[in-house]
Formats: structure tokens, sequence, C-alpha cells
């Protein structure tokens, strides 16, 4: 069946799996901070959000990778707050500065269910770490209603590998970041710890569930996994021991978004090395990295490109 959540539903592992990320609320550990507070009592860690997820708006997105937005949109849920804290977000009002309102899982299935009705490829939930257990009850709720959109698991890559194992068979669409290959830069700049180590076995999992990007006659994606790698001035995003990565304990056939898009937004004007935009100089260094280890499937930015991406309006009305 697809996506394949339907199944899941039928055979009772998306509700099981639902109730058991839903208990784990109770001693938060989501994510890799731990946080260990009793979020169904609405008390709050890292991520600032108590049971109810928080929303910035829904609609559908023009402005993802080709075969993600198409023709008729990604119909993208923004929620609000995250697991991570970039100095640069470019998102910091909704992320950070809480921005957004609470929904109840009724609210958030019927915008999964609007999503639909406009004509979406897909159901593309951007930042849903934090949120997750909430949305797999909404998924409860929307899938008796019509819901069969494929999910796009939009990620950061903050993630707890043995919470992306409970995805297995929910999920069809993974799009994550691979932000840093070094420690200290993830902590100065997003404020994690061991931000490489989660991420690749994160990844890793995600590759493993859903395989090399599949696409359909129209070229959207179907099932698979899109990495995305935000170049950062003065080489702090360590593309080159990403890529080795990517090629070597995944597969040279991934698919992969090589983003220019980087701003120095928020708070990056307090730090020195990413207090100003790419040059043309480093896109390029990172392109040839790519090359360097025959990884030519996916996506580059070139300047138009650039400004539509990075210029999207989220419009903040829900």
């Amino acid at each position: 069946m697809y996506p394949s959540y339907l199944k899941a539903y039928e055979n009772g592992k998306l509700k099981r799996t639902a109730d058991h990320l839903y208990n784990m609320l109770k001693s938060c550990s989501i994510c890799p901070r731990n946080c260990l507070v009793n979020r169904i009592k609405g008390e709050k860690g890292f991520c600032k959000t108590g049971l109810l997820p928080k929303v910035v708006n829904f609609m559908p997105h023009n402005g993802e990778e080709p075969p993600i937005s198409g023709a008729k949109g990604s119909g993208a849920i923004f929620f609000s707050n995250c697991n991570m804290a970039c100095v640069y977000c470019q998102n910091f009002e909704f992320s950070q500065k809480k921005e957004g309102r609470e929904v109840d899982f009724d609210e958030l299935a019927g915008f999964m269910l609007k999503l639909q009705d406009l004509g979406c490829h897909n159901l593309n939930l951007v930042t849903p770490t934090h949120v997750l257990p909430q949305i797999l009850k909404s998924l409860l709720i929307a899938i008796p209603e019509g819901l069969k959109l494929p999910i796009i698991y939009n990620t950061s890559g903050y993630e707890s590998v043995e919470i992306i194992k409970s995805l297995n068979g929910i999920v069809d669409i993974y799009l994550s970041d691979m932000r840093y290959s070094d420690n200290e830069s993830a902590k100065q700049y997003s404020n994690t710890l061991n931000y490489p180590e989660y991420n690749r076995e994160a990844v890793k999992e995600m590759h493993r569930q859903v395989g090399i990007a599949e696409f359909d006659k129209s070229s959207i994606i179907t099932r698979g996994m899109i990495i995305r790698h935000l170049v950062l001035p003065n080489k702090l995003s360590g593309t080159e021991k990403i890529m080795e990565f990517i090629a070597k304990e995944l597969s040279e056939n991934t698919y992969i978004s090589l983003m220019s898009q980087y701003i120095p937004y928020y708070k990056a004007d307090k730090h020195p090395k990413i207090n100003r935009r790419i040059n043309t100089r480093e896109y390029e260094e990172a392109q040839n990295i790519m090359q360097k280890y025959h990884l030519y499937n996916g996506w580059t930015q070139e300047s138009r490109g650039l400004e539509r991406l990075a210029g999207v309006n989220i419009k903040r009305n829900i």
C-alpha cells in the first residue's frame, strides 16, 4: 500500500508507535537532548514545547527542491520551535522566538487534509522532531478521513536513531540536513552536542529504510532520501567529510541538495567567521568535492535559484 503509513494504520503499527512515542513525552527523550521533562503535564525542555504542537503556518510550498514542490506545491506544515538553536537561522522568529500558536491534534489533522484538498504532492513536515508523537496522533485522526499524501520528514538531522527506527514503514521520504562534520562548529553555531555522531547514525537508518530516491513519471519523489547540505563560510560545514561519508557509508547514487543560500541572519553578526554570505569560490569548492566522491545526483543552486529559495514568504497567518 502507498503511502506506507496506510498499511501501518491497518496493521496497528502506526497506533502502537504513536502510543509509545507519546508515552516517552512523560520523561521526554524524543531527541538527543533527553531533557526528561514531563511534556504531557506541560513541562518544557530545550525545544520550549509542551504537549500541544505549535504551528506558524501550513501552505502549498513552491520553494523546495523540484521533485518535492513539483507543479502543485509541497504541502508544508511549519512547526514552531526546534531542538537546535542555530545562531544564523533564517526562521528564527518561529524556531526560537516562539512565534506561532498551539493546535490540538484534531486541528493538526485538519491541516493535513486541507493540504491534500489543495492538491499538494506530499505532506511536508518541517522541523518535526520535537513534535513527532503529536504528528503521529494526528495522522491517526486524518487517515480515516481520507489522508493519503506521502510524508516528507523534513529534519535538521539532529535525531535519535532509535526514534528514526520507529518510523520504518510509516515515512516514505526523508529530507534530512547534514549540517556539520565536527562537534566544535555544531556546538558553537547550533548549540548541539555530538551532532555529527547522531546525524550520521540517523541518516544511515533513513537510507536503510527507504533507499535511493525514486520518482514518478512527473518527476515527483515517491520514496527515498534527499540530503541537504548548507555550505557555510570558511568551510565550517565540513563538506569534505560529509561527502566522503555519503559516498562510502550510504551510496554514490544518493541525491544531494547542495545549498548556497546561507545568509547571516539572527545572531550571525556576533560571529566573525559566519558574518557574511559564501562566495563563488567556496561554493565551487563544495561542488568539486561532490564530484571528487562521484556524487552526481541532486541539485545545486545558481544565483536565481538562491534568491527564490532564500526569499520564501511563509506568511504567518494561521
